[in-house]
């Protein structure tokens, strides 16, 4: 009997792993930490609010289809920002908006794979890549990352093949938090174009890299069109993740093969959420530059204050952006423990297992900490909490 579409993939790992709360109660003194998802909880900044509400009070156009590739001026407003931000030129046509970056990612692949075709991705990966290939019928080739969570140009080589469609990265990286170095990106640009193939980028947190520079100079190679695809998301940058507005920035001629996915699925973006997004893009850079602050000081943070788990036998494999991945010292595979850490020490994170191929032994010893909603008090907490587990946890490992 031939399989369904969604019954060629796993379930949706943040989902699952909230399912791990039910019936579970937390004191008033020692509340839930979850540490699970890489979405801020905190709503849009007020201004945005009331941007968003008068445009729904009046601006009648709002609410009626827009055109499929997205606003005309967010498009604009886009292209210049990349432009500026990486020192390139990119245009608007060479712009689409979509509901979200994950269904940019989506559209870039249907208009790039067929039936049985491959595409590359870096271990561990983002679980929603590997669940939009397996529903697609598209093979995912996993590129075991190596030190310092990085992947290798020369074995990436090594897996292409004559159904290889695309090279895959994501920086900084989900579920690792490290920013690939940009003379690194510009290897995997060489060998993609080397073998006629595009360089897909998710650049979803890209405006919480630590550099103050371009994170790399992709779009100042005057043909960087013919082999890169750039994704991004207005989700982390403005709160506006329940209002599903992305980019995708590619060749003409790519966006309108992508153009048909868009149409059959959404037929537009979201009207509020693009203006919501073109509203924040332009009145927002200063609130913007104090979250990436933020964020960055519970980075620093996480690196200061792990030497109390790295006592343990912890150790710190990846930080950046929303994220901290690391390694467990316990003889425990890390789906269990994650569970057991719901009930044992009220923390709430997902383990290296849903960002990796089933059984690999690695996934088996890691868990992604997002500390996007997690403040320097609550990453103090979340450490004493997680440093009670050697006495908790059997069979630990020798540190």
């Amino acid at each position: 009997m031939t399989l369904s579409r969604t019954a060629t993939t796993f379930a949706p790992p943040v989902m699952e792993a909230r399912r791990w709360l039910d019936g579970v109660e937390f004191a008033a003194d020692r509340p839930l930490i979850n540490v699970s998802q890489a979405a801020p909880v905190d709503p849009p900044p007020a201004p945005l609010r009331q941007a968003i509400a008068d445009t729904a009070l009046n601006m009648a156009e709002a609410h009626l289809y827009g055109p499929d590739l997205g606003l005309p001026a967010l498009r604009a407003e886009v292209a210049a920002s990349v432009s500026s931000t990486y020192n390139g030129t990119v245009s608007a046509d060479q712009v689409a908006i979509t509901s979200g970056c994950n269904q940019a990612f989506c559209a870039t692949m249907v208009s790039l794979c067929g039936e049985g075709d491959e595409v590359i991705l870096p271990t561990p990966w983002y679980f929603n890549h590997k669940m939009w290939l397996d529903m697609s019928g598209v093979k995912t080739v996993p590129l075991a990352c190596g030190e310092g969570m990085l992947p290798d140009p020369a074995q990436a080589e090594a897996l292409i093949t004559n159904r290889t469609k695309a090279l895959v990265l994501v920086s900084p990286n989900n579920p690792c938090g490290v920013e690939y170095p940009a003379a690194l990106i510009a290897q995997f640009r060489d060998l993609a174009r080397k073998h006629g193939l595009p360089l897909v980028i998710d650049e979803t947190y890209r405006d919480f890299h630590s550099r103050t520079g371009a994170p790399h100079d992709l779009f100042e190679d005057p043909e960087w069109a013919d082999t890169v695809i750039q994704l991004y998301s207005f989700s982390k940058a403005y709160r506006l993740t329940g209002h599903r507005v992305g980019a995708m920035v590619a060749s003409p001629e790519r966006l309108a093969e992508a153009e048909k996915f868009i149409d059959t699925v959404t037929i537009c973006p979201n009207q509020l959420a693009q203006h919501a997004a073109l509203w924040g893009m332009q009145n927002l850079g200063d609130w913007l530059a104090g979250e990436r602050l933020e964020i960055l000081d519970r980075r620093a943070a996480i690196e200061e204050g792990f030497a109390v788990l790295a006592a343990q036998g912890w150790q710190l494999l990846g930080c950046g952006a929303y994220f901290a991945y690391v390694e467990h010292p316990f003889d425990i595979a890390s789906d269990q423990l994650a569970k057991n850490m719901v009930k044992d020490i009220g923390v709430l994170a997902l383990p290296g297992t849903m960002f990796m191929p089933d059984g690999d032994a690695e996934g088996r010893k890691q868990l992604r900490i997002a500390f996007a909603n997690v403040d320097r008090a609550g990453i103090a907490a979340l450490f004493d909490r997680l440093a009670t587990l050697a006495d908790l946890v059997p069979g630990q490992a020798s540190a």
